[in-house]
This record gives C-alpha cells, sequence and structure tokens, in this order.
C-alpha cells in the first residue's frame, strides 16, 4: 500500500503504530565499552604534554592502517574530502582539466575538483551502485585533446556502501588511454576485490574517519594510502604547508593535519576495525536471508570477487517514501544515499546536465532506501526490521 504522510498521520495519531522496540540508524555509542579505558589514557597522555596536532599517536595511527590496508605508506589528514584534494594536488591535476566522478555518490567526491578549478565529468551507475565502466570507456573514446571538451586527465572510482568498484576494468582503461586514477575509499575500509585491498589498485587510497565510517574518529578526520614513494613525500608535504622541514617550503599546500586526540582515537580503535568489519558482514547476511524473495524488494548484490564490507545496508523498492515512513512509525530509523544525484545538485547546475542524462541513478535516488547497519546491532533488531518490511508490504 502507498503511505502517504498524510496517511501516515492519521495512523500515529489512532496509535496504529508500535514504536516501543526502536532500531536506531547507527549507534556510535555501543562499541565506546571496547575502546574507552584506552583512548581515555591516550587524550590524557596527549593533554599532559600539550601535543595537540601530528605527534606520536598519529605516526602510530598511520603506520597501522598502512598495515591494515596492504599499503607501503599512509598520511592521516583533517578530512576524507582534504584527502582527495592532496590527492588531486599530488597528481598535478590543474585548473580546467577533467576529471570523470561517479553521479551517484556524495557531493565531497567531486568538490576537491571543484575547488581546485577542474571539472567533474559525471558517469552513470551500475546495478551495484558504483561507476559503470562501459560508460566510463564511452567517455574517453569521445574525449579529444584540447578546449572545454578536451582530454580527460584522471578518473576517481568509489567503492560505494563499501561494495569495491570493477577496479581491474577501471585500471585496463585507464592504461589505455593514459589517465591517473584516485580512489574513493571513504566507505570501503578494508573492501578487497580478488584478494586485493581497495586504495591499492591506482595512485591513491583516500579515506574518510567521519565518526558513523566503518572506522570512525572522534571528529573529522582522514587518511591517504599509496604504494608510489614518490607521491608519498609529495603528499605529506602538502598536507602541511608544502613543508620539506620547518619554514622551509617546497611546493604549496595548506593546513591538512590531523589532530592528535583524532589519531589516538583511531590508533585505540585499529585493533578492532577486522572483527567489527565481520559483524557487519554477519548483518548483511541475516539481511539477505530474510529479505530474500520479498516481493517488491531489491536486496544488495556483490560484484564476483568482492569482500564488501557493508558500509551501509542499501535496497532499493517502489514506495520507498512509504515504507520510510512506516519503519519510521514502528521505531526503525533509515537512511537515503543519496536522494539527489551529483548532476541534479544546484552546485553543478552551470554542468550543462539536465534530469534524464543518467537514468540508472536517477531511478535508484528514488528508490534506494539504507537500512540499520553497525556491527552491534542485533539478530533481534534485524529480524525486527526485516517483519516491519514484509508487513508493510503484504
Amino acid at each position: 500500500p502507498v503511505l502517504t504522510p498524510t496517511d501516515f498521520l492519521k495512523k500515529w495519531d489512532a496509535g496504529e503504530f508500535d514504536s516501543s522496540t526502536q532500531v536506531p540508524f547507527l549507534d556510535l555509542k555501543a562499541q565506546h565499552h571496547q575502546i574507552y579505558n584506552e583512548i581515555d589514557d591516550r587524550f590524557t597522555d596527549i593533554i599532559a604534554n600539550t601535543g595537540f596536532i601530528l605527534g606520536k599517536h598519529v605516526d602510530e595511527f598511520e603506520a597501522g592502517f598502512a598495515k591494515l590496508q596492504d599499503a607501503e605508506f599512509s598520511i592521516g589528514v583533517s578530512s576524507g574530502t582534504d584527502a582527495l584534494h592532496i590527492a588531486l594536488l599530488a597528481l598535478d591535476i590543474k585548473y580546467g582539466d577533467r576529471v570523470i566522478v561517479p553521479v551517484n555518490t556524495f557531493i565531497a567526491t567531486a568538490e576537491p575538483l571543484s575547488l581546485i578549478g577542474a571539472v567533474p565529468v559525471f558517469v552513470d551507475c551500475d546495478s551495484y551502485y558504483n561507476m559503470d565502466t562501459a560508460k566510463v570507456r564511452e567517455i574517453l573514446e569521445n574525449s579529444g585533446s584540447e578546449g572545454e571538451n578536451g582530454k580527460i586527465k584522471a578518473i576517481i572510482p568509489v567503492h560505494l556502501y563499501g561494495q569495491p568498484a570493477q577496479m581491474e576494468e577501471i585500471m585496463a582503461i585507464a592504461e589505455e588511454f593514459n589517465v591517473k586514477v584516485v580512489e574513493d575509499c571513504c566507505q570501503a575500509h578494508l573492501a578487497e576485490l580478488n584478494g586485493k585491498k581497495v586504495g591499492n589498485f591506482s595512485s591513491f587510497g583516500c579515506y574518510s574517519f567521519y565518526p558513523g565510517k566503518n572506522l570512525g574518529a572522534y571528529g573529522e578526520a582522514g587518511a591517504l594510502t599509496t604504494n608510489d614513494e614518490a607521491l608519498y613525500k609529495r603528499a605529506k608535504m602538502i598536507r602541511q604547508h608544502g613543508e620539506i622541514k620547518r619554514y622551509h617550503h617546497e611546493v604549496i599546500g595548506h593546513n591538512y593535519r590531523m589532530s592528535a586526540l583524532q589519531g589516538a582515537a583511531l590508533a585505540a580503535k585499529l585493533k578492532f576495525i577486522k572483527e567489527w568489519t565481520e559483524k557487519r558482514q554477519i548483518n548483511a547476511k541475516l539481511y539477505n536471508e530474510l529479505l530474500s524473495g520479498v516481493q517488491g524488494i531489491e536486496i544488495p548484490e556483490e560484484i564476483t570477487g568482492a569482500d564488501c564490507v557493508y558500509h551501509l545496508y542499501v535496497i532499493q523498492t517502489d514506495d520507498r517514501d512509504g515504507l520510510q515512513l512506516f519503519l519510521q512509525g514502528n521505531g526503525v530509523a533509515s537512511g537515503l544515499h543519496y536522494p539527489v544525484p551529483l548532476h541534479l545538485q544546484e552546485a553543478y547546475r552551470d554542468l550543462g546536465y539536465k534530469k534524464g542524462d543518467f537514468p540508472v541513478a536517477e531511478k535508484a535516488a528514488g528508490r534506494i532506501l539504507s537500512l540499520p547497519m553497525y556491527p552491534e546491532l542485533t539478530e533481534n533488531q534485524i529480524r525486527y526490521v526485516c517483519n516491519k518490511i514484509k508487513e508493510f508490504k503484504n
């Protein structure tokens, strides 16, 4: 049944919803007991020594995160958005350069390009929500060498929701057309494709540690990983005003430094990320089992060879808005990731795209619904969510 907002309010007023069972979309407090004592000790050490920027806790985190991601180098920075910005600067992406970006992503994937003055070239998504590699090839084949519609300089694939993009295909295409690649891994800590961790296919992997991410800080933080020592050194300089040593500046940079407090929180959490990832995967498997075969519900699929880490568990359904209201009325929180594709955002209106240009992403935007997903989610909570979805669909 289609449940309009008016119908919802009538049913709510009539007491037809049972909201006594609360299933939050995300519960950051649930993991706190595992890490509180160690974080408290680390924060006390930072405050006592007044070392608030970078320092030993950030160094420890960088070494641990590089090892975790099977990378040679890691650089802790101030956010995932800043990690992408640094990567583009380190690769010498300049004003007017054109870069392929998926249209189905958070705006932070494209914003660093705009800050540089580069031009995002949007591409539609595939059935796994990541960039359609056939469309990427089509764009590159039609790319010229000069002017407004000139040569593409780079590609930024996103491993959306924790699902690896088709990186082997993307890298083969990039090599064929001689373009650079930066991976947006902000939702994909520990994700793998054919045994290789994301972030290791291209020049840089860029990560966010926004508090709600699979590995979350106690505020804003991010990181880059790379296996290229020259790029590592350049990116590290850019992170801190282009310094090679104090007050000696080799390139133009900015202040992208990670705070010591965030480094400490992340270093403390590193030992748990594998466990938390496995719990997300177990939760996703249970969702799949309970929702498989439910008429009108499309569950997520994994590409062949992928180890998806389920930052988000996203279903598709008609009357998505009605289902979301029904779940809300029954104590279940949910989210939309993302309701407006980038080409339809007011911020990018000047690029000249229009509705209908990216039909797969546009259709998904009206049907996707993110269900509660975090490591501490219980089996009973998942069963409750799925039972309410079945109740709505029946």
